[in-house]
């Protein structure tokens, strides 16, 4: 795709980015085919190729317009076009440049600009989100069926392991997953535990800023990395030998840490360091867990479960089945679930901002999930458990807590 980018932005790093990401598009179209917008709207500007279009015609100098930014919002940022694309585009990316363009040149209605704004005000602080969601759950009991199935009930982390560790993890506590789901890190820090490691989550280190990054509030994202890249710092220097990130979305956000904060002359090389030391907990179990002196295949439950991959983990982080992989050496079994690469709608804010086209999703995925007649959805991402919990009666809970529960109940599992 040849390009001739406006002055405003042809010579910063994100001109020179967006040049790059434009040139290699081939217009061939295959990402259509995968892309959930596309699926449902049947519109070219709802999908990959007609979204890139408009970028291109807004970097090179045409005046966006509200239906512009429309087809932008609609975009999950799923990014299972790139896993698709043959010519390897960098689509999430550009759409978050297009985006942040975009943002600067069209108005936005009040309530919009408005219910933005309190999405960026609230979730990332855990004490602000914490009050509010406390509230719902208090007052759970009371509310219509339609609102009380988006407030998650109440769950008890369990024990956290404190015995000293020849080795330490450092884990991301985030903001959302820190107060709705806090037995996923305390999980994670039991299996580890098990495994002779111990993970420690650094109090100052908080939402990782994918949230205010996927708005278009870009200052305020940067200044949430360099936060976090502040409080992990001294831990990495001690001998810290990864950062656990066990909510994959965020996962694939501290993985982009390098590149995001590559023009940083005082946290460009920091930032690539942190980046280079995220992992996936399904990274690092893969690694552990295949240790001679670990017995597996251990007999696990027998138990039958749908997997859900998230796309920040399938499409961002480039991790297909690992996590299934080990589920089922540790005795799960896992039922088939069709168009498994296809996003479930909730994608962040995607499920608060769009929320007739996330339902759609989110009801399409949970039909996929139950067709196996799972007793339990497991999933990698603290986003899509809630999204797809508050449309079935299936529990859904995150892949760590099933390994817990086996190691914890099995003799054979490492100590």
């Amino acid at each position: 795709m040849q390009t001739q980018l406006a002055d405003f932005i042809r010579d910063s790093h994100q001109g020179q980015e967006a040049d790059a990401i434009l040139r290699s598009c081939v217009h061939c179209g295959f990402c259509t085919a995968t892309c959930p917008t596309y699926q449902l709207l049947g519109d070219e500007l709802d999908g990959p190729r007609g979204r890139i279009y408009l970028i291109k015609q807004v970097l090179e100098g045409q005046t966006p317009s509200r239906k512009t930014q429309l087809h932008l919002d609609r975009c999950l940022t799923c990014r299972s076009c790139e896993t698709t694309c043959p010519s390897g585009v960098r689509y999430g990316r550009l759409v978050d440049i297009g985006r942040a363009a975009v943002e600067a040149a069209v108005p936005r209605p009040w309530d919009e600009r408005l219910a933005r704004r309190l999405l960026r005000w609230l979730v990332p602080s855990r004490v602000r989100f914490g009050l509010f969601l406390g509230l719902g759950q208090l007052f759970r009991p009371l509310l219509p069926a339609s609102l009380k199935a988006k407030v998650p009930p109440r769950r008890v982390a369990g024990p956290w392991p404190t015995a000293p560790r020849p080795r330490t993890l450092l884990a991301l506590a985030g903001c959302a997953q820190a107060v709705a789901t806090p037995d996923t890190n305390a999980a994670a820090a039991r299996v580890l535990d098990r495994l002779g490691i111990r993970l420690v989550e650094v109090p100052r280190a908080g939402c990782c800023g994918a949230l205010p990054h996927h708005l278009g509030a870009e200052e305020e994202a940067l200044a949430m990395m360099r936060r976090n890249i502040d409080a992990w710092w001294p831990q990495v220097e001690a001998g810290a030998e990864a950062i656990l990130v066990t909510a994959s979305g965020c996962g694939a956000m501290v993985k982009d840490y390098g590149a995001l904060l590559a023009e940083d002359p005082v946290y460009a090389a920091k930032a690539a360091r942190i980046a280079s030391l995220a992992r996936d907990p399904s990274e690092v179990l893969a690694v552990e867990l295949a240790r001679p002196e670990v017995a597996l295949p251990l007999p696990g439950a027998g138990r039958k479960i749908a997997f859900h991959s998230p796309c920040s983990l399938q499409h961002g982080q480039k991790l297909p089945g690992l996590a299934e992989g080990l589920l089922t050496r540790l005795g799960y079994e896992l039922t088939p679930v069709a168009d498994g690469h296809l996003c479930c709608g909730s994608a962040g804010s995607y499920s608060l901002l769009q929320p007739t086209l996330a339902r759609q999703l989110r009801d399409n995925k949970l039909a996929s999930l139950a067709a196996g007649g799972p007793e339990c959805i497991a999933t990698a991402n603290v986003g899509c458990q809630l999204h797809l919990e508050s449309g079935t009666r299936i529990p859904v809970r995150h892949w760590l807590e099933l390994v817990d529960e086996v190691l914890a109940a099995n003799p054979a599992a490492p100590t």
